[in-house]
């Protein structure tokens, strides 16, 4: 029998400004736990464009739950509010304010969707690839020589006074002046 490693989190809240920003913080927190830190960025983001369309769109009330899913390979972001009308991606007007939310998870995400959940509710999704440890780099160093990275050493020269050493010619340029 094979055992599926799966983490989950589960975050309930009203989708208010104030909340929104803490919600950010938790994902962002588990997935450093989770040592995902290469998703923070892209999960922060869909979670904040998901939970601004529920401020802003759902009815009757701003009532919802975050889920974050890590199933093997992908992690599952999802928001499941109390309004059954499914989300749907605008054509926005190049000076619009607003309306690419959906837009931006779907250009961050490998996939993401809708779905009806019960009679009076829905749940928006996105998915991320985990990083495999196979392919992630190993970290470099802040701050290398390059002595050190090409085994190469300097050293100092003196020069006559006039610039010029033995057997050279100097150097002309095709620029004039």
């Amino acid at each position: 029998m094979i055992s599926q490693q799966s983490r989950h989190c589960t975050v309930e809240l009203q989708a208010l400004p104030s909340r929104i920003g803490q919600v950010r913080r938790i994902v962002s927190a588990q997935l450093r736990y989770w040592q995902l830190d290469p998703l923070i960025d892209r999960a922060a983001l869909g979670v904040t464009e998901l939970l601004t369309n529920v401020h802003e769109h759902a009815r009757p009330d701003k009532s919802c739950t975050v889920q974050i899913e890590l199933l093997l390979d992908r992690l599952t972001v999802s928001v499941r509010d109390n309004d059954p009308r499914l989300p749907e991606v605008a054509d926005t007007d190049l000076f619009a304010t607003g309306g690419r939310g959906l837009a931006m998870v779907a250009a961050v995400a490998e996939s993401w969707g809708a779905r009806p959940d019960g009679v009076s509710g829905k749940v928006v999704w996105f998915t991320l690839p985990t990083v495999s440890p196979a392919v992630a780099l190993p970290p470099r160093p802040a701050y290398e020589t390059v002595a050190e990275t090409t085994g190469l050493a300097f050293t100092e020269v003196e020069c006559p006074a006039d610039g010029l050493r033995p057997g050279h010619a100097p150097a002309r340029s095709a620029v004039p002046g």
